[in-house]
């Protein structure tokens, strides 16, 4: 995201070469813009072999299956982000057990950079219902999953979680 003024002394921003990177640093005052993945954190909640997914109610990928999550608040824990977005989203109170990954993506039609953090997670109490951005909710079985994700990063989870789960099965 490109920024026009300086955040410090609202200057004019220019660009510049620095390490390698093209930056935009502000002549008058010396200040660099760095850009950051914005954290976001969910989780995929299993329940006798299933996984609970969200049917998107906005854009991006509005009518898509997503893992449910979002972005965190400013100083959030990820598993406490990740608990008051399934609630937010799902009813569900959920207990966060380990991180399946960090997955990179973008998001909108702004090109956002994002890092998810996604959890494992089981139910504590609820029960599931659509809220907040989700127009359903619906379990899935592992190996039936819909083919419409909306976010790329969303098969690699699964994935991940999948072997995650495959490779406790084999060590009992």
């Amino acid at each position: 995201m490109r920024h026009t003024f300086c955040e410090k002394c609202a200057s004019r921003l220019t660009d510049r070469e620095i390490g390698g990177a093209k930056r935009q640093v502000c002549p008058q005052c010396g200040s660099i813009v760095y850009e950051h993945s914005r954290p976001c954190a969910g989780a995929l909640v299993v329940d006798r072999g299933c996984v609970l997914l969200v049917k998107r109610a906005v854009d991006p990928f509005k009518g898509y299956w997503d893992i449910p999550g979002g972005f965190l608040e400013a100083g959030e824990h990820p598993a406490a982000g990740a608990a008051r977005e399934l609630l937010e989203e799902t009813g569900l109170s959920i207990e966060p057990i380990e991180v399946v990954g960090l997955f990179v993506d973008e998001y909108g039609a702004d090109k956002i950079p994002t890092l998810s953090i996604v959890y494992h997670a089981r139910v504590k109490s609820g029960t599931a219902r659509a809220a907040s951005d989700a127009s359903e909710v619906r379990w899935f079985a592992l190996d039936q999953l819909p083919d419409k994700l909306a976010f790329p990063w969303s098969r690699q989870a699964i994935d991940a979680l999948i072997r995650i789960l495959q490779d406790r099965s084999t060590r009992h």
